[in-house]
């Protein structure tokens, strides 16, 4: 609204032209996003507690139950103030009539919707009659599927007619691999499914999930940025064009949503850190980690994102081997083993004798790595 508000004023000659620099705007959607969850984070707390909306954790592992059990009653679906913030950053900022907002928009709703109605079962136990199991795995993964269909259709939709967006782009390679509609289609809606259980299993101590978003949604800023952007206001050379990379127009808008969802967990962090004062649960896991999906399939670096995000594929990665592997044993020895002593892989090391603030430390110190050699192969093709 106040880009739009701006854009009027000049034509009185009134106002300042910062507001066309899309970095500005991120870097105000940014402290928006931040000042409004510092500010609203108690008030939802409170509102939560009087509701008595609490977690209790339980595991199937008895050490886990006990190293954990002090977490029973905090506040969940936090996930509020993390949404909340984003969608004021975004609203205030961003040019509203750029259609890669529009669908920004309809997905971190509808995956809150999504992980709202889990949080909501989990809590209650409605609709599967027992209170832990939330949505059964099979209804979460109709509706997380749905949902990206949908957004990836309409994507393929407004891309269409962009050449770079139809490829596929590896890192190292200056040429992107020509994809079918349908392909890019299923390749979306599976990726963004899997990025949002993804950041949904990272969710599992005071402070990792969150510290971790923050610093996967700033990369993401500059992706955006560099897929959109000239290198400056005497030049048509596109940062896209200078480092071989796809060119996509208007996604450079995405910077002030990536930049809201900085700020918004930045400032979730400050009472989720350990010790937490609340969770943010299913309905702040969920369209955080369909959110990130999202951006990388729209700057055309889905694989890229794999480095990016290298702490949420080994929590993805863990639970899939984890299972894997004790379906596979049992089936071989008539008894199922473990890789791990318990997945995601965050509590494995928690088992190990790490304790809690040093596996999200130590996890996040991973994903600043991950994130600074992610960068570093912009400049390799």
């Amino acid at each position: 609204m106040i880009y739009h508000l701006c854009q009027w004023l000049q034509i009185y000659r009134i106002g300042f032209y910062a507001y066309e620099d899309v970095l500005f705007r991120a870097i105000m959607a940014a402290l928006t996003s931040w000042g409004l969850t510092l500010w609203l984070g108690p008030k939802v707390i409170r509102w939560l507690m009087r509701k008595k909306i609490g977690d209790r954790p339980e595991f199937h592992h008895a050490a886990l139950n006990e190293l954990m059990k002090d977490r029973a009653n905090t506040p969940t679906m936090g996930g509020i103030i993390i949404l909340t913030g984003i969608l004021t950053g975004i609203f205030l900022w961003s040019k509203l009539t750029n259609p890669f907002v529009h669908k920004a928009i309809i997905l971190i709703l509808f995956f809150g919707w999504i992980g709202g109605l889990d949080d909501y079962f989990k809590l209650t136990g409605k609709g599967t009659g027992q209170s832990r199991d939330g949505l059964l795995v099979w209804q979460k993964l109709v509706y997380q599927l749905g949902g990206s269909l949908l957004v990836a259709w309409f994507l393929y939709s407004d891309m269409r007619e962009l050449e770079d967006a139809r490829l596929l782009w590896l890192p190292f390679y200056k040429h992107g691999i020509p994809l079918a509609g349908w392909m890019f289609v299923i390749l979306s809606m599976l990726y963004i499914t899997a990025t949002s259980n993804a950041v949904n299993l990272t969710d599992g101590m005071d402070g990792l999930a969150s510290g971790c978003i923050g610093i996967v949604s700033t990369v993401l800023v500059i992706l955006c940025y560099i897929a959109s952007e000239t290198m400056g206001r005497v030049t048509t050379m596109t940062w896209a064009g200078y480092l071989l990379l796809p060119r996509v127009p208007g996604a450079g808008e995405l910077c002030i949503f990536f930049a809201a969802i900085t700020g918004s967990v930045l400032g979730f962090l400050w009472y989720n850190c350990p010790r937490a004062l609340v969770f943010m649960g299913d309905i702040g896991s969920l369209p955080l980690g369909a959110a990130m999906g999202y951006g990388a399939i729209v700057t055309r670096n889905e694989i890229l994102l794999l480095l990016i995000g290298g702490v949420f594929v080994m929590e993805l990665g863990s639970v899939i081997l984890q299972v894997g592997y004790f379906k596979y044993t049992k089936y071989k020895y008539s008894a199922g083993r473990k890789l791990f002593k318990c997945s995601p892989i965050h509590h494995h090391f928690h088992l190990s004798g790490w304790s809690e603030p040093q596996v999200v430390i130590r996890f996040w110190l991973l994903s600043i790595a991950f994130a600074i050699l992610a960068l570093a192969t912009l400049k390799l093709r």
